[in-house]
């Protein structure tokens, strides 16, 4: 019930930054308007939400939020994508199934059945669970470079975004999970969105987006998503 009330107040507080309104860029807008606020169904939407119930005791976002996520990178298009903090692995298969052709890694400090039975049927996917900060330096000494980063259900959020923020460049989309999780990551997530390093960003409330093309004025933009 608190969850219900928090969200509906959230949801009045946003409701002017709904379907584009006051968003002048071209880009954003179409990212907003045709990405974000899409609604027509996907070839993938129905079995993954069968596959939901596989894992469903496992930390996961909201069906919504799994399907913006496959919208996004069908929309994006990236080739390979880190994915910090696998939780149910359910988000994993979206974007793979989005994108088959990106590669991705996804690294959790513990192997979970379920999800490595959800996961092992993609080739394209390489779930790793040998720790995940030692695993993700390991990756970047091998010279692996992500356009696509998603900080899902990790509390090395801090660590791993430090870690992965001086390999992006113009390209690349940072996707933070949950940044209103507590006030720690709260506060953490609005020094990210000030960061000088950091350039577009986008609110979404379960999400939250971060883009690095710095031929652009740095923006913040809050998104009625809920």
């Amino acid at each position: 019930m608190t969850n219900i009330l928090l969200r509906s107040w959230n949801w009045c507080r946003r409701f002017r930054h709904r379907c584009g309104y006051g968003v002048h860029s071209p880009s954003d807008f179409f990212l907003v308007t045709s990405v974000v606020y899409e609604c027509w169904p996907f070839y993938a939407y129905k079995p993954l939400h069968h596959l939901r119930r596989v894992v469903a005791f496992l930390p996961h976002y909201r069906e919504k939020v799994d399907r913006f996520l496959f919208r996004l990178v069908n929309h994006l298009q990236p080739s390979l994508l880190i994915e910090v903090g696998t939780g149910s692995g359910i988000s994993t298969r979206y974007m793979s199934e989005a994108c088959t052709s990106m590669q991705v890694y996804t690294l959790a400090d513990k192997r979970e059945d379920a999800v490595e039975r959800i996961l092992s049927s993609k080739e394209n996917i390489t779930y790793l669970t040998e720790g995940t900060i030692d695993t993700l330096e390991r990756l970047k000494k091998e010279g692996i470079r992500p356009d696509l980063v998603h900080i899902g259900n990790t509390p090395y959020y801090r660590e791993a975004v430090e870690a992965l923020l001086p390999l992006a460049d113009t390209g690349t989309c940072f996707i933070i999970g949950t940044p209103y999780a507590d006030a720690s990551k709260k506060s953490w997530w609005k020094e990210l969105v000030a960061d000088e390093r950091t350039g577009v960003t986008f609110d979404l409330y379960d999400v939250g987006l971060v883009f690095f093309d710095k031929r652009r004025a740095k923006e913040h933009r809050i998104i009625n998503f809920l």
